[in-house]
């Protein structure tokens, strides 16, 4: 390897207080790994950013382990293509994801048991297996039809709407049959949501009182809410949720720069109405994945399924750039990309 490539990566300097700011992080530059027996090194095209970057950089009681202070900062899911390879089913120039070896870098080593080369089937844009054929499209996938258990006609509403998981849920929901309303936070993405994405009813929570709009626009009210957001909106949905309700709980993105917000006023109408709250991640469904990816595949080729990407470029503009998740900026899935697709 030769001693004149560097490889730049992102650690965690501090805890952030609120929101994430430039100086939490280090771009560190060292040397690119050098790879050992039955390894691979991976060059990063893209990293996504994630909602859950700010929950990792946290050390709160978490579904994962937190980023400790001076770790490369970790990435939802990332894609790369091989530069040098000691597995024998992987050659330079493979694409592969990079699960946790990835993370805010622009080298690292995946391990060869790990490793698996992606098809990258002709005309089919690498972008869409950072997004609905990645982790998003899954999560809209499970968290809506194993939790939300939707039937035709029922009343669905998608927090976060035009976001990367909420955008796949409302196609998914009116796939299915039911009556859905999204909530999002510009008259640009209501107007996506509604004119491209066929969804029935919009709500700019920017603009409009966000109980009062739901009782509006859902006049027979909610039999699912899909959660992304938390705060206000969740309590106001709980409002209006209908006896024997769902609730599949994917993010709660409003508390993460503050978790002293104080929790839902409405709880008790999850008693009150019998209602089911489940919170879930994509890994629990491991096992189940390819039946995700066969059904979104076959709807995004029957012209039923569209996506957003958001990319940001250059790998020193991702700590300014995951707080776009945050402000509402972004539309559809948020990726930084690192190098230039092969």
């Amino acid at each position: 390897m030769s001693s004149n490539r560097k490889n730049r990566a992102w650690c965690l300097k501090k805890r952030p207080q609120g929101e994430i700011q430039q100086d939490d992080l280090d771009l560190v530059e060292n040397d690119v790994p050098v790879i050992a027996e039955n390894e691979i090194l991976a060059k990063t095209i893209y990293f996504s950013l994630d909602p859950t970057n700010r929950i990792w950089m946290s050390d709160i009681d978490q579904y994962m382990e937190p980023v400790e202070v001076g770790d490369v900062m970790r990435a939802g899911g990332s894609l790369a293509v091989v530069e040098e390879s000691n597995v024998s089913e992987i050659k330079p120039g493979d694409i592969v994801q990079g699960g946790l070896h990835g993370g805010w870098q622009e080298y690292f080593i995946i391990p060869g048991e790990e490793a698996t080369a992606i098809p990258m089937p002709d005309g089919m844009p690498m972008t869409a297996f950072m997004s609905v054929l990645g982790f998003t499209g899954p999560t809209a996938y499970f968290g809506f039809l194993d939790i939300g258990k939707p039937q035709p006609g029922e009343t669905v509403v998608v927090s976060a709407a035009a976001g990367a998981v909420g955008s796949i849920v409302c196609q998914i929901a009116k796939i299915k049959g039911c009556y859905v309303v999204g909530i999002a936070g510009s008259d640009e993405k209501c107007d996506w949501l509604k004119n491209d994405l066929n969804v029935d009813e919009v709500i700019n929570y920017k603009s409009e009182p966000i109980l009062d709009s739901l009782k509006e626009k859902c006049p027979n009210g909610i039999d699912i809410y899909f959660e992304n957001v938390g705060g206000e909106t969740l309590d106001a949905a709980l409002t209006l949720m209908n006896n024997f309700g769902r609730i599949p709980v994917c993010g709660l993105i409003s508390l993460y720069n503050d978790w002293d917000s104080p929790g839902p006023k409405m709880f008790r109408n999850v008693l009150m109405k019998r209602l089911t709250v489940k919170g879930f991640l994509v890994s629990d469904y491991l096992e189940r994945y390819s039946e995700s990816l066969e059904a979104l595949g076959t709807w995004m080729a029957e012209g039923k399924i569209q996506y957003k990407v958001d990319v940001v470029k250059g790998i020193e503009n991702a700590p300014d750039a995951v707080n776009k998740l945050f402000t509402g900026e972004n539309s559809g899935k948020l990726l930084i990309q690192v190098s230039e697709e092969p």
